[in-house]
């Protein structure tokens, strides 16, 4: 069976290569006919993998092709999820099955929401890529990723295809706990790191502001019922922030390249569940003004 990838950033492009040089036929999904000549003109995906660059030809179309979709990986930013799945909805077969592949949490739900007729599996990964240029993906480390679904424990057949393409992966059976963890790692991290304007690494020079976010969200954690995410919050953050001293955050490169940041599903969506239970957790609040007020500064969006 054929997979559809929508998202044509480093991720997207990443699964893309690996699905298709194993063998597993592969669509990327452009969003309009001059991103899909575009794409043709590039002559396919590249990936640069050990300082070695090499094409593939995978083949490309619009959003309005309408070839049934039984498998679809979704690979886009988490504030376009729900438009894109929108649109495509009217593709999908029944019991397709979704990979949501976005950073943070509350764009998961609202797919799920528009499309019930189809499976939604969501996936969290530590994968280390980035794009150079258009259509040409960097593999810079590799990760692991974890597949799970609420709803449904027993995991896909095509897992064997995942395995056979390099793409470590996990079958969880509390994915929500996976993704909790990180959302709250990426909220002790990423806007500090903004703020600052520092590597991961410069966090060191912040033990006490990085040590109380954590406090408040191992609470919210709790709150939450996460109790298995919330476990050496504090410990971890640390490990993370020493392994990856030399890097720049997602959301400082976003910020630094005047790109819309994924706030609102990291920062703002802890705030609001925090708000929802009543919390008063006032560093992470605090942390949460202060971004609104660095990206509006900037004249970025803040949602």
């Amino acid at each position: 069976m054929s997979w559809h990838i929508l998202g044509a950033g480093s991720l997207g492009c990443l699964w893309a290569v690996r699905l298709a040089r194993a063998g597993v036929p592969v669509q990327l999904i452009l969003r309009d006919p001059q991103r899909l000549q575009a794409y043709q003109e590039a002559g396919g995906l590249c990936l640069v993998e050990q300082d070695q660059a090499r094409l593939y030809a995978i083949p490309g179309q619009t959003l309005d092709n309408p070839e049934p979709i039984r498998r679809l990986l979704l690979a886009c930013k988490a504030y376009d999820a729900e438009a894109a799945i929108a649109g495509l909805a009217p593709r999908l077969a029944a019991g397709a099955e979704l990979v949501l592949l976005q950073n943070g949490l509350g764009s998961q739900d609202a797919v799920a929401n528009l499309v019930p007729q189809a499976r939604c599996i969501y996936a969290s990964s530590t994968e280390g890529a980035f794009r150079q240029k258009d259509f040409q993906v960097v593999f810079a480390g590799h990760g692991h990723t974890w597949l799970g679904d609420p709803l449904k424990l027993e995991p896909p057949t095509w897992l064997a295809e995942l395995k056979s393409s390099g793409i470590v992966h996990d079958w969880s059976l509390d994915i929500l706990s996976r993704l909790w963890r990180k959302l709250a790692l990426n909220c002790a991290i990423n806007p500090l790191t903004v703020l600052y304007d520092c590597r991961n690494g410069g966090l060191r020079e912040h033990p006490a502001e990085v040590a109380s976010l954590c406090n408040e969200l191992g609470e919210l954690l709790q709150s939450c019922g996460q109790s298995l995410a919330a476990e050496d919050l504090h410990g971890e953050v640390q490990r993370v922030i020493q392994a990856t001293a030399a890097n720049y955050s997602s959301m400082h490169q976003d910020v630094s390249q005047g790109r819309r940041t994924e706030i609102a599903y990291l920062l703002g969506y802890a705030c609001a569940a925090a708000q929802r239970h009543r919390l008063v957790l006032p560093h992470l609040q605090a942390l949460h003004s202060r971004l609104l007020g660095h990206l509006h500064a900037r004249g970025l969006p803040s949602h």
